[in-house]
């Protein structure tokens, strides 16, 4: 029998499809799309030339295509799939760059767009804790009121010295004081961080999950590191070298990190999803639904599950 009080299949963790069903009574299906933003980190701002690791697509390699207007996007991945799902129910998901990094008008424009489409029941924004303008802020609170609303902030890491090296050029605290003031407006707050990032270890990735545990955030998103080409991560793995996680050891990782976090937190990702000619490692990463079948066995093979070791 599973043990664990958030799945009513044989995962050991609080699934994104378990929340949604229980949430919405229906099958629903996050709809990635690129809105055409920027990102301080890009532009000057803040830095220039985005992470090391962010491709041209600005972590949106699997959204629609910039060329694309929004609702062109937005149909052509909700018609493929309702060819396997034909009842569903959609969230549009502003994927690529930082989708609160323009004028108000505009953000409003863009999301109300998709928010108007049938059988959207609320949207995802996925953005940097240093570019959500208070009235923006406010804004957000407001439209949470009418839908079912998340914001993804990126954090990636705890540690300052991994996130000057990847040239996030934003501080922890900004980052914490950012899910403060989204939870202050009781909006749900999902975050991202990457495992296998440059020297790294496995303590200091088990160190980012326990510090997450102790701010009220709704979901996680876990990502394995992937170098890209014709990226800065390319050039300096080229150069430099740094050692790349096995499949072995992430699985490992990711079953400890679980181990360790709250179990009301829903799992939104578990592993990257690359795109296969853009990637040079790690290779494995490319078959997506093996990583996510070794974890479950893990999780099986130690009798564990989410939150198990979270001292009382």
């Amino acid at each position: 029998m599973n043990p664990f009080i958030y799945s009513d299949t044989n995962k050991r963790y609080h699934t994104l499809d378990y929340f949604y069903k229980h949430k919405f009574h229906s099958k629903v299906f996050k709809v990635s799309l690129n809105a055409g933003f920027s990102c301080p980190n890009i532009d000057g701002t803040k830095g220039v030339g985005g992470c090391i690791y962010c491709s041209k697509d600005g972590s949106g390699q699997f959204a629609g295509k910039i060329e694309d207007s929004l609702l062109d996007q937005f149909e052509e991945i909700k018609n493929q799939l309702l060819k396997k799902w034909p009842h569903s129910k959609y969230i549009g998901y502003f994927q690529a760059h930082s989708n609160t990094y323009a004028p108000l008008p505009i953000l409003k424009e863009k999301y109300e767009l998709i928010l108007k489409q049938k059988d959207v029941v609320g949207i995802s924004i996925a953005t940097r804790p240093d570019c959500i303008e208070k009235d923006c802020l406010d804004y957000l609170e407001n439209l949470s009121k009418k839908t079912y609303l998340t914001v993804e902030l990126g954090l990636q890491t705890i540690h300052e010295k991994t996130s000057k090296l990847i040239n996030r050029c934003h501080t922890l605290a900004c980052f914490e004081q950012m899910v403060l003031e989204l939870r202050k407006r009781k909006i749900p707050v999902v975050v991202h961080i990457i495992n296998g990032l440059p020297f790294e270890n496995k303590q200091e990735m088990l160190q980012t999950i326990s510090y997450l545990n102790t701010l009220d955030i709704q979901g996680i998103k876990i990502h394995m590191l992937h170098v890209l080409k014709n990226t800065p991560l390319a050039t300096f793995y080229e150069k430099k070298g740094f050692p790349i996680l096995t499949k072995e050891e992430y699985v490992e990782i990711v079953c400890d990190q679980l181990e360790l976090l709250r179990p009301e937190i829903v799992l939104h990702r578990l592993t990257g999803d690359p795109q296969k000619e853009e990637l040079i490692e790690p290779t494995w990463l490319t078959k997506k639904f093996c990583v996510l079948n070794e974890i479950d066995k893990e999780m099986q093979r130690r009798n564990s599950y989410q939150g198990c070791k979270i001292k009382s």
